[in-house]
């Protein structure tokens, strides 16, 4: 299992084929392994990797790696499958329209400035609001996992490493990428 930490930079499009791909392009710096957590020692196994500042821990099945391993960029090959995890772009204190897909009220019957207000929230008897009811609060910030996504391109060095397709977050947002299928595996 490969295991890395990179920075979206931006979104663009490459030629391939007669056909335009939409990427996107991440940089991956080389981590190293700090530490390995054992089942016997540490009740499950993990691995720390380093990068710059910043140090993250990583459960893992197997133990694929060693103290000191240098993980970057080179590890990854044209066609491999990879999954990518990161926080979505944050969008505030949003409405109940904009954060739930509600219509609003009507816009004529008497009805003045309650265009995009929610409506009733619930029934006289409980006298409470019940829980999960879809009411207006924080959107976006949370953590999302794009699987299946292709390797297009790989430049180790420039610590460079492009994906088909959209990752989640904004750009300069922190994204972890392992490696699920390698491109040399038959199906």
């Amino acid at each position: 299992m490969v295991l890395i930490l990179g920075k979206k930079l931006k979104m663009t499009q490459v030629w391939k084929n007669d056909k335009v791909i939409p990427i996107t392009v991440l940089e991956v710096h080389p981590h190293t392994v700090t530490l390995l957590r054992t089942k016997e020692r540490d009740g499950y196994k993990a691995v720390q990797i380093s990068s710059l500042k910043t140090k993250r821990e990583f459960r893992i099945a197997e133990e694929d790696f060693k103290v000191g391993d240098v993980i970057d960029a080179s590890v990854f090959a044209e066609n491999d499958i990879v999954k990518v995890s990161g926080l979505s772009k944050g969008r505030g204190f949003q409405g109940v329209v904009k954060r739930h897909g509600f219509a609003g009220g009507p816009k004529t019957h008497g009805q003045k400035n309650r265009f995009r207000a929610p409506g009733s929230i619930g029934s006289t008897a409980p006298q409470r609001v019940p829980p999960g009811r879809r009411m207006a609060g924080r959107m976006g910030n949370e953590r999302i996992t794009f699987k299946g996504l292709r390797v297009i391109g790989v430049e180790p060095e420039k610590n460079i490493l492009m994906l088909r397709g959209a990752v989640p977050g904004a750009r300069g947002g922190l994204l972890e990428i392992s490696l699920v299928k390698r491109a040399s595996e038959k199906k």
